[in-house]
């Protein structure tokens, strides 16, 4: 008997117990046995065919389930210089407004990686204001910001014209743009992604073809404006991940006319054409990417930003939700309406959770239960968006969000049943 598979690179495929393995499937609804499928991704999803690597795995529970990491004290961790970054998974609620915040003072960063200074990485903000930014303009010199409204709808005035984002659009304002943001509707929170590295863009298509997924023409960018305001302002600087400040005697806004393709632009989320499985198998959520910016490391991405919209699910033999997963790539997700399909509460509106690279997660237990039991009509998701932004790097929380996670997070993946195998 070989106990070994020989080769480097190969696809093997292997089972212990006869049966177990699924046939031609990789995320059945219901797994033999009663086993939990699970993906392990050795590389990102989109790198190159010759150059990925990923296994599924049927095993008897899922490995999500388990408690909050801890230091060991060992000579390993003894060498290190810097406070070790924990693996556990977070999530956090929606952010509170503070009277009298507007979108500067309003903002919370909560999430970051690389270096701005090495034009790499990307981080997560949350911001809740209910006051206009009056004579107060901002810009950012360490990346581009894409500004995810979850609540109320925001004006951004900027150099290059006004633009109107509300719940279910998003905006994606330049390096060094200025702008200031009014509240038409008295308050408003959301999402902040900022990309330190490569310029965002759509991403490749491939086999996908040349239709699908969001189209260039849907990006509006705005008409030329400006303001003529000879009186004093504050301009506020994003540089080296402080905020500085200087005093103009006039608006910054005073741009009469610019052509270029740089410019600050919005999109409506429900434009995105998504795609999906019309036979089997839930695909990789990389189907889903709105906006990406790449990394050095083809198909890697220094930071992706992905939503889940309403649309149809009309796989066979699926477990149609996301199901249990091990990535290379780190995930910040964020829900702007309605629920998510791989988590039955807990996850609100407004909130934030972190999967860092290879920490296991997927659905929780309620979840998990209905998704196995359904019937597999067809059926559509609707009254949902949520989004990802995803990364190569992981994501360090800030010492603000490490205060305000939720308790026990993990004790979503704490009663999951074991599998029962066939007695031999």
């Amino acid at each position: 008997m070989n106990d070994y598979l020989t080769g480097f690179g190969n696809h093997f495929a292997s089972e212990a117990v006869a049966g177990a393995l699924p046939v031609g499937r990789n995320s059945p609804q219901k797994p033999a046995f009663g086993l939990y499928a699970e993906q392990l991704s050795g590389t990102a999803f989109t790198a190159p065919r010759h150059e990925n690597r990923r296994s599924w795995l049927y095993r008897l529970r899922p490995s999500a389930s388990h408690a909050a990491f801890v230091p060991c004290a060992s000579a390993f961790d003894q060498a290190a210089s810097a406070l070790p970054l924990a693996p556990n998974r977070l999530r956090w609620a929606r952010a509170q407004a503070e009277a009298g915040a507007d979108f500067v003072d309003g903002l919370t960063p909560m999430l970051g990686n690389g270096s701005a200074e090495r034009l790499e990485g990307c981080a997560v903000h949350l911001y809740a204001a209910d006051c206009d930014m009056e004579r107060r303009v901002l810009f950012n010199a360490d990346g581009e910001l894409l500004i995810i409204p979850q609540s109320g709808r925001i004006e951004l005035l900027t150099e290059f014209g006004r633009i109107d984002v509300a719940p279910g659009h998003i905006a994606l304002i330049p390096r060094g743009v200025r702008f200031r943001v009014t509240l038409p509707e008295g308050a408003a929170s959301g999402y902040v992604a900022e990309n330190y590295g490569a310029l965002f863009r759509l991403p490749e298509l491939g086999p996908i073809g040349s239709n699908g997924l969001a189209n260039p023409r849907d990006f509006e960018a705005p008409v030329a404006w400006f303001e003529d305001r000879d009186e004093r302002f504050e301009l506020v600087q994003k540089f080296g991940g402080r905020l500085w400040s200087t005093s103009l005697d006039h608006s910054p806004l005073d741009v009469v006319a610019w052509h270029g393709n740089l410019a600050p632009c919005r999109y409506e989320l429900a434009r995105f054409n998504a795609l999906g499985t019309v036979s089997f198998d839930h695909p990789d959520p990389s189907i889903f990417t709105v906006l990406t910016s790449p990394s050095e490391t083809a198909g890697r991405a220094n930071c992706d930003f992905v939503i889940f919209p309403p649309r149809w699910m009309v796989a066979e033999d699926t477990f149609r939700p996301p199901w249990f997963h091990r990535n290379l790539m780190s995930e910040a997700m964020g829900l702007v309406g309605g629920a998510y399909d791989a988590k039955a509460e807990g996850f609100e509106p407004g909130g934030l959770s972190l999967h860092n690279r290879m920490s296991a997660h997927g659905p929780d237990l309620d979840s998990w239960r209905g998704a196995s039991a359904a019937e597999l009509k067809p059926h559509k998701i609707e009254d949902t968006m949520a989004f990802m932004v995803e990364s190569a790097l992981p994501f360090v929380p800030t010492a603000a969000a490490l205060s305000s996670a939720q308790p026990d997070y993990d004790g979503a993946w704490a009663q999951f049943p074991k599998a029962i195998l066939p007695r031999a």
